[in-house]
């Protein structure tokens, strides 16, 4: 694979979200109140570990702050990255830390409908254009060829793809934009399950699907969702991707993500 190709695989690693379907606002949890706390900044964990060539469990995490304010009759988001951690090797980490480094420290704004059912980015021609000149100025600042080339695919993405790199993490924490949560309807599905605890609500849901073409066994994925109901906001994301054994007595995980919320320290 080409530095470029690896950058680019990493890229998409970390924003591994389904792209809605045109402007229709999500029918999952619309149900929810959307009231997203505007007194205290908070902070946003995403943390995604996946098996490497070697079999090793790595670990990529991205730290956001995260301060809401009201905004007409809904809510601007203003989310920092603040830093990425890593446990990968050195050369792994190099290209996620040269991929994403223009984000980091980076003001992202977002303008969120009432009820939370649609995320847009303020000004995503803007942000892109500074983030392509900083990949650019990194590579001519260091001769690195891999960031020139770097620059040049978040340039020629579609729009679509650039905002879903953009937006994944900050759809997937509001209920009414996230599409993957289970709707009521799913609810009589064996496979779905709902259960209430105070203010949270927790959703829960196995999806079964073949493996990749030559690999051996199905993949079975465990999603556990926790929303708070007084806010809208998902407080707790839990995914598990297992390979599931031909047999059926065995399984071995391949890849997990976790998202968390908490208020700022």
């Amino acid at each position: 694979m080409t530095p470029a190709g690896a950058l680019f695989g990493a890229l998409l690693l970390l924003a591994a979200e389904p792209l809605p379907s045109g402007d229709a606002a999500p029918t999952a949890m619309t149900h929810f109140r959307f009231a997203p706390p505007v007194d205290r900044p908070m902070t946003y964990r995403v943390t995604t570990r996946r098996i490497d060539r070697d079999g090793a469990l790595i670990n990529f995490a991205l730290v956001y702050a995260l301060q809401w304010e009201r905004l007409g009759r809904g809510f601007r988001l203003q989310a920092v990255l603040q830093r990425i951690d890593s446990d990968a090797r050195p050369e792994v980490t190099r290209a996620l830390t040269l991929m994403l480094e223009p984000l980091v420290g980076q003001e992202i704004s977002y303008l969120v409908a009432p009820g939370g059912s649609r995320v847009d980015l303020v000004d995503p021609d803007g942000l892109w254009e500074r983030v392509t000149a900083r990949i650019e100025a990194a590579g001519a600042a260091g001769g690195r060829s891999e960031a020139r080339q770097l620059a040049q695919i978040v340039a020629a993405l579609p729009e679509a793809e650039r905002d879903r790199l953009a937006t994944a993490d900050i759809r997937a924490l509001i209920a009414p934009a996230n599409e993957a949560i289970p709707t009521a309807a799913e609810g009589a599905g064996a496979s779905v399950s709902m259960r209430h605890d105070g203010s949270r609500q927790t959703f829960a849901k196995v999806e079964r699907e073949p493996a990749a073409a030559g690999a051996a066994g199905s993949l079975e994925i465990d999603n556990l969702w926790t929303v708070d109901a007084a806010t809208g906001l998902v407080v707790s994301e839990h995914r598990q991707s297992w390979i599931v054994e031909p047999d059926g007595n065995g399984r071995r995980l391949v890849e997990e993500r976790v998202r968390a919320l908490e208020p700022a320290p």
